[in-house]
């Protein structure tokens, strides 16, 4: 069970310093999305367990606990949450894939991913300390301007369910190692690894009042807390419509506001490409994280003279992929006491790929009805398009609970080819395994329909030709391109959106950016009078 592994008090948030049950004493429930039954509950906070989280941040903050720290020091205690991560690796792994469905060799990926984040924003923070009082040069040499980047305060990290602490890490980094305080509200749908950091927060003697952390459902934590009067600062990763409802909230006070949001990327692949090279970088872009990623290339453009070739290949892969339990074949009493794990012996046969569960019930029903959209609309169903009647499991036990529909939210990876701009799974976030594919001839051609959309997150494309590859990418309107390879992420570059798919950008310097204000400090350097309204013999004016 995975109540082994977890180290967080049951049924508590933390705020404050310590754990505290929700006034409310409301409970969610924490499913496996493999078997879709209940593991665990969670607190369900409220308004009053909000206000709670954010007083003991305010105070916190301007009480200059955290924020009058150097970068210097700041950054020693994010080394220590690193360290803290890394030790618990194994067993933070195994409840982010139970929690959300991650197949566990990406949740192993995902949580070194986030202790490496702590790590680099700790370098970050002591660089902070390098550029404080960098001075600007003047026009009038009477006067001397430096300038001092200060956090921007309090801050709100709202953060989704696909990469649970790794998207939470993205925010909770560069807001600490910025000086801010925080209230981290992770989904609803998958908490648990957060609930674990703040463990990891704890131990690393974090000051009470920097770092809190409250569950529950996006109405009831989420909306007060992107409201609250003492809320500095609001970044958020999620869908567009609840990223126009937190805008619409900050508004009321002009606060400060990052949001990272959906997406519809394009991959553009021209007729000089490998195919097998191709069809690789497809689903990798597609199909990763189960299809439920924001900058999933799942419009393909494909350049008609090479599209039968790679729609076969496309195909014949695509079926070979298996949807498999995410954890599988763990001992969990192992696991707990910090033991080794491994995935299930049917997943580690050479040449066997799999994906595993959607999220949720509401999720997989949302993507059928994306799916039954592309057929009505007279789209092409390569493949997929249902769910699955065989999982890859540990044991016959786990196996009659999930084959058949009986159970785990499944669905088999589907190709849509003949797509048309005006269909749905073509101009909508599917946020799930369903590729839609459409033919072009030039490369005018492939430019105009890949910018065609209301997202601008992320854009691939795939050619022999070095300076078509550059042409291209300087012509697609998004914040991310990728030449010949689809989703590569790395905490020192840049990652966000233009148009709908969000405002600012996270990771890299711009990922501490975020969580700063830019002050100007300028002197008047001489003696001189200034003599405006005084007039003397030695003014200025």
């Amino acid at each position: 069970m995975v109540s082994r592994l977890l180290r967080a008090a049951r049924g508590c948030y933390f705020s404050n310093g310590v754990w505290a049950r929700p006034a409310a004493g409301k409970m969610m429930e924490v499913t496996d999305p493999s078997t879709s039954t209940r593991v665990y509950d969670i607190p369900a906070c409220d308004e009053s367990d909000v206000n709670l989280a954010v007083a003991a941040a305010r105070k916190a903050f301007d009480e200059g606990v955290w924020s009058d720290l150097t970068g210097h020091e700041r950054a020693s205690y994010l080394r220590r949450i690193a360290n803290g991560i890394r030790e618990c690796s194994d067993r933070l792994s195994v409840i982010e894939s139970v929690d959300c469905g991650k197949p566990l060799k990406e949740s192993l990926w995902d949580i070194d991913d986030a202790a490496s984040c702590f790590d680099y924003y700790a370098d970050m923070a002591e660089k902070l300390d390098r550029r404080q009082g960098e001075t600007v040069e003047m026009p009038d040499p009477d006067f001397r301007t430096a300038l001092r980047r200060e956090p921007v305060g309090v801050a709100a990290l709202i953060t989704p369910w696909n990469y649970p602490l790794l998207m939470a890490v993205w925010k909770v980094a560069p807001a600490l190692a910025a000086g801010c305080t925080v209230i981290l509200k992770p989904s609803e749908l998958a908490s648990l690894t957060c609930l674990e950091l703040a463990v990891i927060a704890e131990k690393a003697e974090l000051p009470k009042g920097v770092f809190n952390i409250v569950t529950g459902y996006g109405v009831d934590t989420g909306a007060p807390l992107s409201a609250h009067p003492n809320v500095d600062k609001v970044a958020f990763t999620g869908s567009v419509p609840t990223g126009k409802k937190v805008m619409m909230a900050a508004a009321e006070r002009i606060k400060n506001v990052s949001l990272e949001l959906g997406g519809k990327s394009a991959f553009l692949i021209f007729d000089d490409v490998d195919v097998d090279d191709a069809v690789e970088w497809i689903m990798f872009g597609a199909f990763w994280t189960n299809g439920q990623i924001c900058s999933a290339t799942s419009r393909v453009l494909l350049h008609s003279a090479i599209a039968e070739k790679v729609l076969a290949k496309l195909k014949e892969e695509t079926e070979k992929i298996k949807p498999a339990v995410a954890v599988g074949d763990v001992d969990m009493r192992a696991a707990a006491e910090g033991g080794e794990i491994k995935q299930w012996p049917q997943c580690e046969e050479e040449g066997v790929s799999t994906i595993g569960p959607i999220v949720s019930a509401a999720q997989l029903a949302k993507i059928e009805g994306y799916i039954q959209s592309g057929k009505e609309e007279g789209a092409t169903l390569l493949t997929g398009g249902g769910r699955p009647h065989h999982i890859l499991t540990s044991t016959t036990e786990e196996r009659e609970k999930v084959e058949g529909g009986g159970g785990g939210y499944f669905l088999s990876p589907t190709v849509f080819a003949n797509v048309e701009p005006n269909m749905k799974i073509w101009k909508e976030e599917i946020f799930g395994p369903v590729l839609s594919i459409k033919t072009f001839d030039t490369e005018e051609e492939a430019v105009a329909l890949a910018n065609d959309s209301d997202f601008g997150l992320a854009a691939a494309v795939m050619t022999k030709d070095e300076d078509r590859m550059q042409n291209v990418a300087k012509k697609l309107r998004s914040g991310i391109v990728w030449l010949n390879c689809s989703q590569p992420c790395f905490v020192q570059a840049p990652w966000g959106g233009m148009k709908q798919s969000g405002l600012g950008r996270e990771l890299g310097p711009f990922g501490l950016d975020n969580y700063l204000e830019v002050k100007q400090i300028t002197r008047y350097a001489t003696g001189q009078p200034w003599g405006w309204y005084q007039k003397k013999p030695n003014s200025k004016l």
